[in-house]
């Protein structure tokens, strides 16, 4: 931004301006010196700084900025906020090392490359030789773009295809490791205990084994044991009852509880110590009432008796 700018006397006598209102010289003086002009003629120009600048109102500042589009004389970009003025290299000579420089530094803050673009064809026109080489010309912005456009293509795509199937895994991958499950829910494996569990997955006892084995172990810490000799018994006895597959175990597992709740609710159905209690104070309290009754009948009878001897002796 300079801190000042000069406008030749020639301007005045110019017949494009000649044949503008007042209010448009203004504007188009404004346009080529106020705050924000920069040496390549392109810059940032709000609308809002445009009316606290000119005074003029939104409306106006609009009206102003359409009117010069159709004239020829600048470009704006709503987008960026950015005007260009597209004779300004025509009346300001560039040759000046120091005003490349400027230029280049300030073609480097153009948002809008189709004004950077524009400008560097009007030096080539004018025999202005600019170094483009660390300008951006917008290439790697529409790179950048191109890059996000296939990624959201590639996105869309996976979308409608829907999810990719599962990898297919061997029946071996599928299979846990007991020996692993015991370290982590039991801990520290012994060799001892290494070479038992080994025999326990040669498939002489369960079709089965590493699953049924894992789910003995997982019996075992749930029940608090934490002990391959606890499990060995689980082992046992599924195996005498011929349980061979997992589903087999599962099966007889869930029986065991479903037994267990309903010893457990018919248990529940009998007396306890404490309703014994109370059906003796029940019959206690019946006993009791039922002696009034009779004390009640007792004294009626007494009662009776003793009015009758009254009356014999009065009689």
């Amino acid at each position: 931004m300079a801190t000042y700018r000069q406008l030749q006397t020639a301007f005045w006598q110019d017949t494009f301006v000649l044949d503008l209102t007042p209010e448009e010289k203004y504007f188009f003086v404004y346009l080529m010196t106020n705050s924000k002009t920069t040496q390549c003629g392109i810059y940032e120009l709000p609308k809002r700084i445009a009316e606290t600048e000119t005074g003029y109102n939104r409306e106006t500042v609009e009206k102003l900025i359409k009117r010069f589009e159709e004239y020829g004389k600048i470009a704006y970009c709503d987008a960026t906020k950015e005007i260009m003025i597209l004779n300004w290299i025509k009346h300001n000579k560039i040759n000046s090392p120091k005003v490349k420089a400027c230029i280049r530094k300030e073609l480097k803050q153009v948002k809008n490359s189709e004004f950077v673009t524009l400008f560097l064809a009007q030096c080539e026109r004018y025999g202005y030789g600019i170094d483009t080489v660390c300008i951006d010309l917008g290439e790697e912005k529409e790179k950048e773009k191109e890059k996000e456009e296939e990624q959201e293509e590639e996105q869309e795509q996976e979308e409608k295809a829907g999810p990719a199937p599962d990898p297919e895994i061997s029946p071996a991958d599928k299979s846990p490791d007991p020996i692993t499950f015991y370290q982590e829910n039991i801990g520290v494996i012994p060799p001892l205990v290494v070479e038992d569990m080994t025999q326990w997955m040669d498939g002489k006892h369960f079709d089965e084994p590493n699953e049924i084995i894992v789910e003995a172990i997982r019996e075992t810490v749930t029940n608090g044991a934490r002990s391959w000799k606890y499990t060995t018994k689980i082992l046992i006895g599924w195996a005498e009852r011929g349980l061979r597959t997992l589903q087999q175990v599962q099966a007889a597992m869930l029986e065991h509880e479903q037994s267990k709740a309903k010893s457990y609710r018919q248990s529940s159905n009998k007396d306890t110590p404490y309703q014994s209690g109370f059906d003796k104070r029940a019959a206690a309290d019946k006993h009791s009432r039922n002696l009034c009754k009779v004390d009640k009948l007792l004294l009626k009878k007494t009662r009776g008796t003793i009015l009758h001897k009254i009356r014999s002796y009065k009689g």
